[in-house]
């Protein structure tokens, strides 16, 4: 089993800090679209901004970062990281006290966060790179995607309790204080980092912007598995808006109903992320990979057909359920693949590339499923995505061959 494995103290520090950003953050889950409703009044087209062009933005000032953190030790970059959006998140509680809070400082702070977010994830996968063997790393990632899994259950529920309680600038003082205690985690795993050379970080240039693209797409492996993630990934956060309209507005389902919807499903990503590495140790990897990553592309198509009352809400359920099962297989897999398959002087750079990527093309096809669902209808425009969602198994990586074959170590009993 999974938990046989003793992955370290420095690992373990590590996992808690990552526990408590990820909870601290689904317990601000949908904070600011209620702050910059019910505090700020704003319309819909903000409300929709503050998602989109946030993110997209936040994806763009992360670009010169890659290279910047590449020839830079991870362990202060993760700190730092945590302790900026530590800091930009509580200056909405500091101004909301004040009475001088605003959407154009929603916005920024939206923005710094989420230029913060990726700078922090492709930081971590490099440091994770050398505080784990090579054949330790999918246990790893299965646990931090377990840990994910197991914050989108319990976060929302008690965030929206919170809100109920104490409104909802009071769950963005929780996740600022999330990020302070990530950063005293990462500090805690200690030991010894080696410093990048002085010569290698000074030829850090304008045209190092592009390397994690060009490595990524000069990949056999990476290339397939970085367009597949990326279309996937925003074709189904993509319909996400319209699945709204379409529950909460035309079918008539309460709020309560809706969140049950997705927060009931999110068990499957704990179980499957709790299998994929027996999964890998009875199949191979290639074999796990590619089926889980097809099947995932099964479910959302489903949701095109949900009705109204007790029955549509199954509908959801299931087949959010199936889908969510699928990734939690899946993700693991592909981050594990990813980093061994990423020299050791390029992790950061690609990890920033595949980020930026899937933030703006994310932000980018949802704002054009935007459009469509106004033009077409919410239903229809849910059911184009999940058929385009059927094409895109044909990236996925078709040769075993391709992908690396580091031995799985024996566990060590606890």
């Amino acid at each position: 089993m999974e938990s046989g494995y003793r992955l370290g103290r420095r690992f373990g520090w590590l996992w808690a800090a990552y526990s408590a950003s990820a909870l601290g953050t689904w317990l601000a889950f949908g904070a600011f679209p209620l702050i910059a409703v019910q505090v700020l009044h704003a319309g819909p087209a903000e409300v929709a901004a503050l998602s989109s062009v946030a993110a997209a933005v936040g994806a763009a000032v992360a670009v010169p970062l890659g290279p910047w953190v590449e020839f830079r030790r991870k362990r202060p970059v993760l700190i730092a990281m945590d302790l900026v959006r530590c800091a930009a998140l509580l200056t909405v509680p500091g101004a909301y006290a004040l009475g001088v809070l605003t959407f154009l400082q929603l916005l920024l702070v939206s923005v710094v966060v989420a230029a913060a977010d990726i700078t922090f994830r492709a930081a971590s996968g490099a440091y994770l790179k050398t505080l784990l063997p090579s054949g330790h790393l999918l246990v790893a990632n299965a646990r931090l995607e377990s840990t994910a899994w197991t914050a989108t259950i319990v976060g929302p529920p008690v965030g929206g309790a919170v809100i109920g309680l104490l409104g909802p600038v009071a769950t963005v003082v929780a996740d600022a204080i999330s990020y302070l205690l990530s950063a005293l985690g990462v500090r805690a795993t200690g030991g010894h980092e080696p410093r990048p050379g002085r010569r290698e970080a000074a030829r850090v240039r304008g045209r190092d912007l592009l390397d994690g693209w060009r490595y990524v797409l000069a990949d056999a492996t990476l290339r397939p598995l970085f367009f597949n993630t990326a279309f996937f990934n925003g074709l189904v956060m993509a319909v996400q808006p319209l699945l709204a309209v379409l529950m909460l507005g035309r079918l008539g389902f309460a709020p309560w109903q809706y969140g049950l919807a997705f927060a009931a499903p999110s068990v499957g990503g704990l179980l499957g992320s709790r299998l994929a590495r027996p999964l890998v140790t009875r199949f191979g990897r290639h074999r796990v990979l590619v089926l889980s990553g097809a099947l995932r592309a099964l479910w959302p198509v489903g949701l095109a057909f949900v009705g109204p009352g007790t029955g549509g809400l199954l509908l959801v359920i299931g087949v959010e359920f199936g889908l969510i099962f699928c990734c939690g297989v899946f993700n693991p897999v592909c981050a594990t693949s990813r980093l061994e398959r990423t020299a050791a002087d390029r992790v950061t750079r690609t990890l920033s590339a595949w980020a930026v990527t899937t933030k703006a093309s994310t932000a980018l096809l949802t704002a054009v499923w935007g459009v469509l669902g106004g033009l077409l209808g919410p239903r229809t425009a849910i059911g184009l995505a999940g058929v385009l969602l059927l094409a895109t198994p044909l990236l996925l990586p078709r040769r075993p061959a391709a992908l690396p074959s580091a031995p799985e170590p024996e566990p060590s009993r606890t």
